[in-house]
């Protein structure tokens, strides 16, 4: 595993995305801490547009990714049970 500053990455790049590709990881650091890292693809991994089009809706801040994706959803407390809700629907729906 490698590690490179900022500054360094940005010149050399292609190297270090050459590397990623062979299957190392390359720790991206400013001023001694990590940020981020270029990692091999995953096997059988193919890129489409959906994929391009979620970093470009990241990238314009119009969505945050989870911070732990891998956590379970929250327990939530019941408002009301399926019937109320249903029967407070058809109460909304009666003037139409």
């Amino acid at each position: 595993m490698r590690s490179v500053g900022i500054k360094v990455l940005k010149n050399k790049l292609s190297e270090y995305v050459r590397l990623a590709a062979s299957g190392e990881t390359v720790l991206v650091t400013d001023r001694n801490r990590v940020v981020a890292e270029l990692v091999p693809p995953r096997a059988g991994r193919k890129a489409t547009s959906a994929d391009a089009r979620w970093a470009e809706a990241i990238r314009l801040g119009h969505i945050t990714p989870a911070k732990n994706p891998r956590a379970p959803l929250p327990k939530g407390l019941a408002i009301m049970s399926l019937d109320e809700l249903m029967a407070d629907l058809d109460k909304d729906r009666e003037d139409r």
